[in-house]
């Protein structure tokens, strides 16, 4: 299972915007392409371990920062689907 959950991380440390919005479109979760870009932009690099749950509400709270609340519930929407 930790093979898994190191892939799914490191996609999320290397995504890009049209590879998040891909995704969004996919799993009917509402952000729009420049919400998309902001965020991938975000993520880029920071090593962040979707599955720790600490971790993860300390980056929807940034990401809240940078594209707003509703955009960070949503992208929560989609990480909690790549952790399941």
């Amino acid at each position: 299972m930790k093979i898994f959950e190191n892939v799914i991380n490191h996609k999320m440390n290397t995504i890009t915007g049209d590879e998040l919005f891909k995704y969004a479109e996919q799993f009917n979760i509402k952000v729009n392409r420049q919400q998309a870009y902001k965020v991938a932009q975000y993520l880029r690099g920071k090593n962040v371990n979707i599955f720790d749950d600490r971790e993860r509400s300390a980056l929807i709270k940034e990401i809240a920062k940078i594209a707003g609340p509703e955009t960070a519930r949503e992208v929560n929407k989609l990480l909690v689907k790549f952790t399941k």
